[in-house]
């Protein structure tokens, strides 16, 4: 049989979809029933653009969002994705008050300049200093009294004072008072760097004419930006950073209190992003004016209803994603799901005529399933298992056998759901809020472990370089390119035994493939 009829078989049969009235003529696919069709090409993978959009009005450098749960995304995770290209959303299996001071870690870790520094008193103990030090992760602090700048005080100072002595020994006593080196708060980013070099000082305070504090201004910033320069940022030079949300309870009051410190996305995250409650809190978020700078993703979907009722209530990205996940069990024990090759490719028939980003949450294993996702109709793709071992993900390390883990869980398990001595704020996301004994809880994941990968850096570099690949061989420099010219073709339980590695013990592991489990 020629190609072509092949490919007009296939095509017939995948673009089908999951809404045709007859569910026995429904194909469902997912990353391992297709590849990508290789063609002439002359592009070189180092140089395509994996720029994309995210929602309506922000784009990425990288294509990649962390997860949303609570063994991938918190501060520490969010800002080493922003500043490799991509962003991360804070999971709100926290209280509003914790989950709100995680995105105000990463809007203060570097910015081109902080207009509401942290400061700290003069009659404060070092103790107290330090304490302050370590939850916002800086080197030092202006020393402000009744609002005007007194001195600094950074490890500098500190250097040679007695650890015994922090809980008695004052800021005033160990600071460098004023006069110091400042500039006016309208201060150019080259002056200010100029100011810095020639001082060789590490912070730089910015005063109005009345000696008040109004900004500063650390080398931290110009060091970072030159080391990241494809770095997600807003307007004012701070990292992106997301954070979810759910839609009872305290969830307008949370989503009021993460849009304080500038949120630049809330993820209003549902197992059905099509419930009425969690389309309720879309319409509501969209018509208020605190959120009027903030980006509303809705999900998750996996149909193109689902998709257009999202789009319909005002959200800006439509996350799609029903039991994907390698610890999530909701296809298994509700028995409801979409493959997610099939599910990415029904929401994109809505959300490309609405021209609303599309991301496709979870179910990745490869680098190449990437490319595949994208060339289905998303314009990013949320990872988590993927990152669940790196370094920067919340938790410790384990050893097993001698070898290294660590730990990752569904936000459906018992785990993420249960209280185990403190409250979850998981279990609305799958409509059991009202559940109130840790035993009448309906599990839809597991709690598993993953092997340590090291930094957030070396893992992105692998999986962002499978997607420089992928566009190689499809003869696109950009992502627009590769959505367009990308062409599937079906796969048997053959053809994927074919496509890994077989045939052979296999002896060293390469750092983009550990195996088939």
């Amino acid at each position: 049989m020629a190609w072509s009829i092949v490919h007009e078989e296939i095509s017939r049969r995948y673009h089908g979809g999951v809404s045709t009235p007859n569910p026995f003529a429904n194909v469902g696919l997912t990353y391992d029933d297709v590849l990508l069709l290789p063609q002439a090409t002359d592009v070189i993978p180092s140089e395509v653009d994996t720029s994309s959009s995210l929602t309506r009005k922000i784009s990425l450098r990288t294509p990649l969002i962390s997860a949303a749960m609570d063994t991938v995304t918190e501060s520490r995770m969010a800002i080493a994705m922003a500043r490799q290209g991509g962003i991360g959303i804070i999971h709100r299996n926290l209280s509003p008050e914790d989950q709100a001071q995680q995105v105000r870690v990463v809007k203060r870790s570097e910015s081109g300049m902080v207009q509401d520094p942290v400061t700290v008193g003069p009659e404060a103990t070092i103790s107290q200093l330090d304490e302050l030090c370590g939850k916002y992760r800086v080197s030092g602090l202006p020393v402000v009294e009744d609002g005007k700048l007194i001195g600094i005080i950074t490890n500098r100072d500190l250097r040679f004072i007695p650890e015994e002595e922090f809980p008695t020994r004052s800021v005033r006593e160990t600071m460098t008072p004023m006069p110091l080196v400042t500039a006016p708060a309208n201060v150019s980013k080259q002056e200010a760097a100029r100011l810095l070099a020639k001082h060789k000082i590490e912070k730089l305070p910015l005063i109005d004419s009345e000696g008040r504090l109004s900004g500063l201004i650390t080398v931290k910033d110009f060091v970072k930006t030159q080391q990241y320069p494809n770095a997600s940022k807003d307007a004012h030079g701070r990292l992106l950073v997301g954070a979810g949300v759910g839609y009872l309870s305290d969830s307008w009051d949370r989503a009021l209190l993460l849009a304080k410190p500038g949120v630049d996305v809330l993820v209003v995250d549902s197992a059905n992003g099509e419930a009425k409650l969690a389309l309720d809190m879309i319409r509501r978020m969209r018509g208020e004016s605190a959120f009027a700078e903030v980006q509303i993703i809705g999900g998750n979907v996996a149909t193109q209803s689902g998709a257009q009722a999202l789009i319909d209530a005002g959200a800006d990205a439509v996350k799609v994603g029903v039991g994907p996940g390698s610890i999530c069990t909701t296809r298994v024990v509700a028995g409801v799901g979409v493959p997610q090759i099939t599910a990415i490719y029904e929401a994109s028939k809505a959300c490309g005529p609405a021209g609303v980003p599309l991301i496709a949450d979870g179910g990745l294993q490869y680098s190449g399933d990437i490319g595949k996702a994208l060339v289905a109709g998303a314009d990013t793709v949320m990872l988590g298992s993927l990152l669940a071992g790196c370094d920067e993900t919340p938790g410790d390390l384990v050893f097993v056998n001698g070898k290294q883990y660590k730990h990752y869980r569904g936000m459906g398990s018992l785990g993420a759901m249960s209280s185990r001595g403190k409250r979850s704020y998981s279990k609305d996301r799958y409509f059991q809020s009202d559940v109130t004994s840790d035993d009448k809880i309906i599990p839809e994941g597991i709690e598993g472990q993953v092997p340590f990968r090291g930094s957030l850096g070396s893992v992105l570099y692998e999986l962002v370089g499978g997607l420089h690949q992928t566009m190689f061989y499809s003869g696109a420099t950009t992502i627009a390119e590769l959505k367009k010219r990308g062409q599937f073709v079906r796969m048997t339980s053959a053809g994927l035994r074919e496509s890994h590695p077989h045939d052979v013990q296999m002896t060293v592991e390469a750092p983009n493939y550990s195996g088939r489990g």
